[in-house]
């Protein structure tokens, strides 16, 4: 303990001498960045670069294909569990507005396979379906209409904004900025297009509203902002709400019926240190 003290004095008495000199400390090298999961991730065959041509060229033919050349134009039809609780609701309303060209439909006993195959007649792109366990959202169905995919996701601390300190009304109707961040395999690749698809590809920037979905060990973190500008030079994020991580359960080919894509397993989480998005 005293020769860390001592050390540390030394220290600051070298930095003092060099500044009433007015000479540059000595280089000391560069800093150590310590490792972390994220930095030492086993690597995966399926790991994309960013000028992976033959990637390129299969999304250019995905279910997605036609959103990215701006084909169509989103149109989300979002629902959940029957008689849902009040957190719920509150959920799907936030989701709703947050959402350009959504719309909140409540499903009552309607099956999921009769709620997505009516979403289609009706012009829906896609349908997003809240499960609920003990009063709080825990899971998310997206499905893409007409012909899929259909994927899972586990909900993990859902906070809307009541719970985090803010007023839903203060989300305004502008299309949102999305950010898609992180995600490196083609699995993530592919999961990171389907959540952007749910929004307008045309953001209005005026709104100044921000929607990230950030990938870190397989955990996808959203978050809703809007910039706050100080001056021309400063700016600085304001959290809107909701708040929620989705963890990706499994990947299906076709509108809710179809072969497994990708499903996790127990067996394959052989090492705290794989990945998958």
């Amino acid at each position: 303990m005293k020769k860390s003290q001592d050390a540390g004095r030394d220290k600051r008495r070298e930095k003092k001498r060099a500044e009433k000199l007015g000479i540059p400390l000595p280089d000391k090298g560069p800093k150590q960045v310590p490792h972390t999961l994220e930095s030492l991730r086993e690597k995966d065959v399926t790991m994309v670069e960013e000028d992976d041509e033959e990637l390129y060229q299969e999304e250019a033919t995905d279910a997605y294909a036609s959103y990215f050349t701006k084909a169509y134009e989103p149109k989300v039809l979002l629902t959940c569990s029957d008689n849902p609780h009040k957190k719920t609701r509150s959920f799907i309303l936030e989701l709703c507005k947050m959402i350009p060209g959504s719309k909140p439909v409540w499903r009552k006993k309607t099956s999921v396979k009769s709620v997505v195959k009516q979403a289609a007649e009706h012009g829906y792109t896609d349908v997003l379906i809240v499960n609920e366990d003990r009063r709080v959202p825990n899971a998310m169905l997206v499905v893409h209409l007409p012909e899929g995919p259909t994927a899972l996701f586990r909900i993990s601390n859902p906070k809307i904004c009541k719970e985090i300190n803010r007023d839903y009304k203060d989300i305004s109707f502008h299309r949102p900025e999305v950010i898609l961040n992180n995600f490196k395999t083609r699995l993530g690749r592919f999961i990171a297009r389907m959540l952007g698809a749910l929004f307008h590809y045309d953001p209005e920037f005026k709104g100044r509203r921000v929607c990230t979905f950030h990938n870190q060990r397989d955990y996808i973190f959203f978050r809703h902002h809007r910039y706050a500008f100080k001056d021309t030079e400063k700016v600085r994020l304001h959290e809107v709400g909701p708040r929620f991580t989705l963890i990706l359960q499994w990947l299906q080919e076709g509108a809710f019926e179809g072969d497994f894509e990708w499903k996790m397993k127990s067996e394959m989480r052989t090492s705290r240190r794989r990945f998958f998005l």
